[in-house]
């Protein structure tokens, strides 16, 4: 009984070392930049400038089959699954559009990459794309993400939005910050396009 509570005790204790680990590298991963613009209630309002992307598309419907399908693409080209055999830095967040035509997975590029001076995917359904700057309402949750807890945020970012009076286009996408094997400190948002002309206007 001794020895099983003395191995027991390490084992707990290498998990909150390698959880402390975990949690102090992804807070060392480059982030995607965005300016917040404004704070509101339920919600931030955001810009975010042109940002390189590689992205897959896939007929997936649910958080888990698009996780699934598409971080092992997209892993394999940055750890050297292109024509140079070059190791890309891995970043945050993952970007994840789940809709009912056609779903996309992308990892933001390291920030000092362009267009011309990324290797090319050894996988041809992998695209390397540069984003379009735009204006995004953000909702935050924490823990791990799940389909119903995506959908779950996806309306109360609507229903924050309509009581905002601001109005929204394009679809809802999902973001995610952190490698699925950490436990604590997780960070997930829902983002959706917003229109440039309302945010104007709302400043004045």
């Amino acid at each position: 009984m001794k020895i099983f509570l003395i191995t027991a005790s390490i084992l707990i204790s290498l998990f909150v070392l390698f959880q402390i680990y975990t949690t102090m590298s992804t807070h060392k991963t480059e982030t995607q930049a965005y300016q917040v613009i404004r704070v509101e209630k339920n919600f931030e309002i955001r810009y975010y400038p042109v940002a390189m992307m590689a992205m897959i598309s896939s007929t997936s419907k649910s958080y888990r089959d698009l996780g699934s399908s598409g971080f092992g693409k997209l892993a394999k080209y940055i750890f050297g699954g292109n024509d140079e055999k070059k190791q890309i830095a891995m970043t945050s967040p993952v970007h994840m559009d789940i809709n009912d035509t056609t779903s996309t997975m992308a990892f933001v590029l390291p920030s000092g990459y362009n267009q011309d001076d990324l290797p090319k995917p050894n996988d041809s359904s992998i695209a390397i794309r540069a984003s379009e700057p735009e204006f995004v309402a953000a909702v935050k949750f924490g823990g791990f993400a799940s389909t119903d807890r995506i959908n779950k945020h996806i309306a109360i970012l609507q229903e924050s939005l309509k009581e905002a009076g601001l109005s929204h286009h394009g679809n809802f996408r999902f973001l995610g910050y952190n490698p699925p094997y950490q436990i604590f400190g997780r960070r997930n948002e829902v983002i959706v396009a917003l229109n440039e002309r309302e945010l104007n206007l709302a400043k004045h």
